[in-house]
């Protein structure tokens, strides 16, 4: 029998995996759906009844259970959704269709946030919005992270929740998962990598709450965070990859 709190992450995972599908998803869309993110985040928080550190343990969790739902694409479907671009135009369409998505994401997350500063009596409302974009922002960056590792060809071993577990760790710690690295799958598992998992979220989760702001400076400031951050992230995923594996030209 399921129980509330598998509802309420399955909810959640369903979510964000339409957040981070390849489709376009217009604005108003994109709004709706992360209001509803909200509504389902707060309700899980409140079953798990945490705070404080607790409430990093309970991010970290609930992002554990979205990572292997995240609809990563392989070589041939990427060359397929990229109008047949290969190698480094491929990465390079990647990156810039994630850090759009990115700051679409920031800019909604940023005016909903905004909209709540200009009203404190729902301030209250905020966290939640910002938790959701947080998880939605680390969920797009994760699944570029490992289609990157698609298009570079390093593969990495181990069943599905091993690799989304090893991908999430490479994205705590900003670079690129190395499949020759010893028991690199078990690693990804092990409390060290949730403890970093966790410290990058709660991280990530800090950088959205500065976009509390009045009137649009939230929505700018949300955009323009998350795009510079997702490029960031893919600048240092793509110089690990090619050091280990060399891309044929485009």
């Amino acid at each position: 029998m399921t129980s509330a709190a598998d509802e309420s992450n399955n909810e959640v995972a369903d979510l964000v995996g339409k957040l981070v599908a390849p489709e376009e998803t217009d604005g108003a869309e994109r709004r709706r759906l992360l209001g509803r993110l909200s509504g389902a985040l707060a309700r899980s928080a409140a079953k798990t009844r945490e705070r404080g550190v607790g409430r990093g343990r309970w991010l970290a969790d609930v992002f554990m259970n979205i990572a292997p739902r995240l609809p990563v694409r392989d070589y041939e479907t990427l060359r397929d959704h990229h109008y047949g671009l290969t190698g480094e135009q491929l990465a390079d369409d990647l990156v810039r269709t994630a850090a759009k998505a990115t700051t679409a994401v920031g800019a909604v997350g940023g005016a909903l946030a905004a909209a709540e500063f200009a009203a404190p009596p729902l301030l209250l409302s905020a966290p939640a919005q910002i938790v959701a974009e947080t998880l939605v922002v680390a969920a797009i960056e994760v699944k570029l992270l490992a289609e990157l590792h698609e298009v570079y060809g390093v593969k990495v071993p181990g069943n599905g929740t091993q690799r989304a577990a090893a991908f999430a760790l490479a994205w705590s710690k900003q670079r690129g998962v190395n499949p020759l690295a010893p028991g690199s799958a078990t690693i990804a598992l092990g409390t060290a990598a949730k403890t970093a998992l966790r410290n990058r979220l709660m991280r990530t989760l800090g950088r959205h709450l500065t976009t509390l702001g009045p009137f649009l400076t939230g929505a700018v400031a949300g955009g323009a965070l998350n795009r510079a951050a997702t490029r960031k992230l893919a600048a240092a995923v793509r110089a690990d990859l090619r050091r280990q594996r060399t891309l044929p030209p485009s």
